[in-house]
This record gives C-alpha cells, sequence and structure tokens, in this order.
C-alpha cells in the first residue's frame, strides 16, 4: 500500500491490522459484554454450566431478563446451550474470542 506521507521506514508495510472478520467478532463481543450484568453471567458461565433458573437466583433477575442476555450473549458466540431432560444449560464457548474475554477480565479485576 503506497502512502501519501511517508513518516516511517517501511510505511508500505501495513501487515499488523486485524482481518476485518476478526475485528468484526472481537467488537461484537466488546459490545455485549458492556452490559454489566451481562458481563457477570458471562464470567459466571466461564465458571460453570448453569440453568437459566439458578443464573436468575444467583444473578437476583427475572428469568425472562436472563433468557434476554443468554440471547445475546449466544448469538455473539460467546456461551453456548446443551439440554439435559427438560433443562437447557448453558455455559461459556471454548472457541479463542470466548478465552479472549474471558482473560480481559480477569486482568481487568485487579485494575
Amino acid at each position: 500500500m503506497k502512502l501519501p506521507h511517508k513518516h516511517h521506514k517501511n510505511d508500505d508495510k501495513i501487515d499488523f491490522l486485524l482481518e476485518e472478520n476478526k475485528a468484526d467478532d472481537i467488537s461484537k463481543a466488546f459490545k455485549q459484554l458492556g452490559d454489566p450484568k451481562r458481563l457477570q453471567i458471562f464470567w459466571l458461565l466461564c465458571h460453570r454450566k448453569e440453568c437459566v433458573i439458578n443464573i436468575a437466583a444467583i444473578m437476583n433477575m427475572s428469568s425472562p431478563a436472563v433468557s434476554h442476555h443468554l440471547k445475546v450473549l449466544k448469538n455473539a458466540g460467546l456461551i453456548n446451550s446443551n439440554r439435559e431432560g427438560k433443562e437447557m444449560f448453558y455455559k461459556a464457548n471454548d472457541n479463542k474470542v470466548s478465552e479472549f474475554m474471558y482473560n480481559i477480565i480477569l486482568k481487568s479485576k485487579n485494575l
């Protein structure tokens, strides 16, 4: 890429930018965790699988409110669900974006 101004040696070598799809995934994850309750739910699900009723009790929230947050987190690819009998259980996804967000939260706890 030829840049209009030459400020640095090797200005034409731009190989450090995030790929657009990676930037999109990370941006979506940050947006979804911008809500404090959603962030807490995600953190909980990083440590254990749980059903909606128990998440609602832990978070002191209604089941419909928890379900809404779970839907948003699931659509962002941060959590997944698994039916066991009559109950649906949720947990953090085992993927790079969830791991990245987990590590950011972990490091941020000590700020």
